[in-house]
């Protein structure tokens, strides 16, 4: 069930705010949150702004285009493992796995 259903159904007194959160699938305190973000900025304050922001990890395109040509050129066929440890050593490379 979409929000604007569930904050019809209690605006008109249909539901309780416990019935219409179970139907959201969140807890009754969540649903209070939403209700004061939606009347205070209607539906785009219920958007999630993380979505909308760059993590702070997040690798820089050319050194990851840099990362791609040197194994696909030199080290084709290395597992992550082995291309990883060379890759710091010979390198100087200073990334992990996941970033």
């Amino acid at each position: 069930m979409r929000f604007k259903e569930a904050y019809e159904g209690w605006h008109v007194g249909e539901l309780t705010q416990i019935e219409a959160a179970r139907l959201l699938g969140m807890c009754d305190r969540s649903f209070r949150r939403y209700l004061a973000r939606h009347e205070k900025f209607d539906m785009q304050g219920l958007i999630d702004k993380r979505i909308e922001q760059v993590s702070h990890r997040r690798v820089p395109v050319d050194e990851v285009m840099k990362l791609v040509a040197l194994y696909s050129t030199q080290y084709e066929g290395w597992n992550v493992k082995h291309f990883r440890s060379w890759y710091r050593r010979e390198h100087q490379g200073s990334r992990s796995y996941t970033g």
